[in-house]
């Protein structure tokens, strides 16, 4: 059965009020692999959704066979300069390209190595906090996705690569248009023709920021090493850096954006687990891996099949397109007991919202820290947190998120 007889997966409007989960059990129960036709435009003739579990990670962990290089990560086709960009991007690499330029950075995002900006990420997190106290002083709601959740990931990013605290709130901006791509009613966006108008400001950006910085002496941040290492031989050049950043940038700044946005709409959802957490702050770690599975910031991401092969016992052609779909996975009744049920408690937590295998999220350990702290700091510094009206999601059928979460916030 076609997936199109329950819901239209690619339809970017079918996630406006949120993810289908009950279209993607009937779908996973029928068959873990669906066709999903596409009749026209840019990911034409359709896909294969991938919607189970163990079919999900049996793409992900065979990266040779799945290729993220050949078509990109989106379903759609790119024109072949956008394309060319992407591959660029580490989460668009096969290997051993991927191996060579992750292997540089792996160091610097090591559990411990994370540890050790703790305290730097509390202090954003603090001003950031005193900063959303100041707008709200009033009982004015306050707008939680952009001036609150999306500055967090800004300034972590700001500081790690080294650019310039003047630059951070255009960086924020660019960030912002490039990930709401999909949404007409985002005046950021200029049609299709316009989508990528963002990606290519800021690789621009970038390259030219590391155009500068080759000129100063090497510095001890992630710009630095970038540009003195060595990847497989070659060195970065200033467009490498630039589809580099783009990906650093954008996927840190939207994930982390949507999962303490989407974090926080899901506790006041669940009045009891919010109290639960304020009662017991040891509890934000395991909070955090439950909002990374019940609203995983991605839908899907694309491979394409490299060769023929079978998934969940369904043919797929060499060239083929398929889209892994953590938002599926992630409920699937086979490995989580009450998937539907929001429990931050939850253990064991195999979500896949950072992936698998090789292409297992670099950031992962870093996004975790971001997330228990923000929420630790957040209750901390509010003793009320109340919706000042109704949540707004993006229109995409990749970014699993928000664009609007007025909130009254009442200082502790």
């Amino acid at each position: 059965m076609p997936t199109s007889a329950l819901v239209d997966l690619y339809d970017p409007g079918t996630y406006l009020a949120g993810p289908p989960h009950e279209a993607f059990a009937a779908l996973r129960r029928v068959s873990p692999v669906h066709w999903q036709e596409v009749p026209a435009g840019p990911a034409a003739p359709g896909y294969w959704a991938v919607l189970g579990y163990a079919e999900v990670e049996r793409v992900l962990c065979d990266p040779e066979l799945f290729s993220s290089e050949e078509g990109g990560v989106v379903l759609d086709d790119l024109p072949p300069d956008r394309l060319a960009q992407m591959r660029g991007m580490l989460l668009a690499m096969d290997p051993p390209r991927h191996r060579d330029y992750r292997r540089p950075l792996a160091h610097r995002f090591t559990h411990r190595a994370v540890a050790m900006l703790e305290q730097r990420v509390r202090d954003a997190s603090r001003a950031i906090m005193r900063e959303a106290a100041e707008r709200g002083r009033s009982g004015d709601a306050v707008e939680f996705v952009s001036e609150v959740a999306g500055q967090l990931p800004t300034r972590v990013v700001g500081e790690l690569m080294g650019l310039p605290r003047e630059d951070w709130d255009y960086v924020h901006r660019l960030a912002q248009a490039l990930n709401r791509g999909q949404d007409a009613d985002d005046t950021t966006r200029a049609g299709a023709e316009g989508a990528a108008a963002p990606t290519v400001e800021m690789a621009m950006y970038a390259a030219g920021f590391a155009a500068r910085r080759r000129a100063l002496p090497p510095g001890d941040d992630l710009t630095g090493l970038l540009l003195a290492g060595d990847f497989g031989g070659r060195t970065m050049s200033d467009l490498d850096y630039g589809s580099f950043f783009v990906q650093l940038v954008t996927a840190g700044n939207d994930t982390t954006q949507t999962m303490l946005s989407s974090g926080l709409l899901a506790l006041l959802a669940h009045p009891d687990q919010l109290a639960d957490l304020r009662a017991d702050p040891s509890l934000a770690p395991g909070a955090v891996e439950e909002i990374l599975r019940w609203a995983n910031p991605l839908h899907y991401f694309r491979r394409t099949a490299a060769a023929d092969a079978e998934v969940g016992g369904v043919r797929i052609r060499a060239g083929d397109r398929l889209a892994t779909y953590f938002t599926a996975a992630n409920r699937d009744e086979t490995v989580f007991e009450d998937p539907d049920r929001f429990d931050i408690r939850r253990s064991p937590n195999r979500h896949l919202s950072f992936g698998k295998g090789e292409h297992f999220c670099l950031g992962a350990h870093l996004a975790r820290l971001e997330g228990r702290v923000f929420l630790e700091e957040l209750l901390s510094s509010f003793t009320g947190i109340e919706l000042a009206g109704p949540p707004v999601r993006v229109r995409s059928n990749l970014n699993n998120g928000l664009k609007s979460l007025p909130v009254r916030l009442t200082p502790a």
